[in-house]
């Protein structure tokens, strides 16, 4: 005798049925107690007198399903995943078989295959997380833009340096990223190049949030005492009018780390199927390649269909490099000199301005790593010294005749006092002595 397997709904569904076959309900009653209509529960009832129990097992139970995977593509698929997509989500790994290998299968697909290869591990649910507000996003484009830096082996060794540094700032209402490149490091250069760059392209933004790292915010106990103590970051955002909002957690600006947590996966990857190893190819394939298409199938519609990006004015684009520099004030010397990293700098007499001995003038450091000074904000000529100026004695007024060294006589007043007192202490001690004995 053949054994069945029915689920405990097919159990009660056959309990009723057989009660309807009795007539101990109708069939209306039927229908109730198990969700069918009056028909269906007649079509059971002949199904279950011809076929017994096993009329109530779906007739599909134990085959292949019509939309089975031939076995022919799934080994390919499981081939082409373990060779090339191993480490890759599944949405990520379906994506690049449709582009790449021409296979086209939904996500949830690979993802059961990927598991049953061991090459996937299903998550699990985060529990006991701080509860947030969630913030509505911004209404328009240029708004608001979230910007950071991301350090990370992005070319997985295949470069010179281990850990490379990507600079990213995605608009807050359309989840555009609006520019990204790689750079050596987050430091006020490269901070300056970005933001240069994107003003030029773009305009200035409305606002940029961000974290409180050294390079946008003076983090010392004295500078929120002092509210004029702006880091170089700062400053330069100041003189265009835009404004930075800095962020009390990493949460707070969670629309960018949640960027940089999908580029560490996808960015990764494709950097590696494109074979790519160095910062200049690493930044062309960003900006023609990779940012387009990310873009495009990321990025959402704003509430409001306008631009806040202001255009940089004539003044502005004209004092830009001047802006997005490195400023030191130095004070000028009495040889009209200062030094600058033990370099020093000799100012030259011919200037459009009156310059004074102790002005305090501002040196602006570049990005293309050349030296301008400023003083009320004219720029002065300047050359290079080889060495530090050596300071020049100054000449006496009256030249003094050297006196010869004369010695005196024995007769002489300073003699006959010093021989006075050298006998009345002979004396003393010779009167000391008798008196002993």
């Amino acid at each position: 005798m053949a054994l069945l397997t029915m689920s405990k709904k097919e159990i009660d569904r056959h309990e009723v049925i057989s009660r309807v076959i009795r007539k101990e309900i109708t069939a209306q009653k039927a229908g109730e107690l198990v969700g069918l209509c009056k028909r269906q529960i007649k079509r059971l009832k002949k199904r279950v007198k011809k076929q017994g129990a096993k009329g109530l097992i779906h007739g599909n139970r134990g085959k292949p399903g019509n939309r089975k995977i031939p076995d022919v593509q799934r080994d390919e698929i499981v081939r082409l995943l373990k060779e090339k997509y191993s480490d890759f989500g599944p949405t990520f790994a379906s994506e690049k078989l449709a582009e790449i290998n021409k296979i086209t299968r939904d996500p949830k697909t690979i993802r059961s295959i990927q598991i049953a290869e061991g090459l996937w591990t299903p998550r699990k649910g985060k529990k006991g997380l701080e509860h947030r507000d969630w913030r509505t996003r911004k209404e328009a484009y240029g708004e608001m833009l979230q910007y950071d830096g991301s350090y990370h082996n992005w070319f997985e060794g295949r470069g010179e340096q281990n850990e490379q540094c990507l600079l990213a700032t995605i608009d807050d209402a359309t989840g555009i990223v609006v520019k990204a490149s790689f750079a050596a490091h987050e430091g006020v250069i490269p901070t300056f190049a970005f933001w240069k760059e994107y003003v030029l392209a773009n305009g200035k933004p409305r606002c940029i949030y961000l974290d409180k790292f050294s390079t946008y915010k003076v983090n010392h106990k004295i500078a929120s005492e002092n509210p004029d103590t702006k880091t170089q970051f700062q400053r330069a955002c100041s003189e265009l009018g835009i404004q930075l909002i800095f962020a009390n957690s990493p949460e707070g600006k969670g629309r960018v780390e949640r960027l940089f947590d999908t580029l560490q996966d996808r960015l990764v990857k494709e950097l590696r199927l494109a074979g790519i190893s160095t910062l200049e190819e690493a930044n062309i394939f960003l900006r023609d390649v990779f940012l387009p298409t990310f873009n495009t199938r990321f990025s959402v519609d704003p509430v409001l269909k306008t631009n806040f990006h202001r255009v940089l004015t004539a003044d502005e684009k004209k004092h830009l490099h001047s802006t997005f520099s490195r400023h030191t004030n130095r004070t000028v010397q009495n040889d009209f000199t200062f030094s600058i990293h033990n370099q020093w700098y000799q100012i030259t007499a011919t200037q459009c301005i009156a310059v004074r001995k102790k002005d305090v003038v501002t040196v602006e450091e570049y990005i293309d790593e050349s030296i301008h000074i400023r003083l009320r904000g004219k720029e002065m000529n300047y050359t290079i010294l080889p060495e530090r100026p050596k300071k020049t004695k100054k000449t006496p007024w009256v030249l003094a005749v050297p006196r010869e060294t004369v010695k005196p006589a024995a007769d002489h007043p300073w003699r006959m006092r010093m021989t006075a007192d050298i006998e009345r202490k002979r004396y003393y001690e010779s009167t000391r002595v008798h008196a002993t004995a």
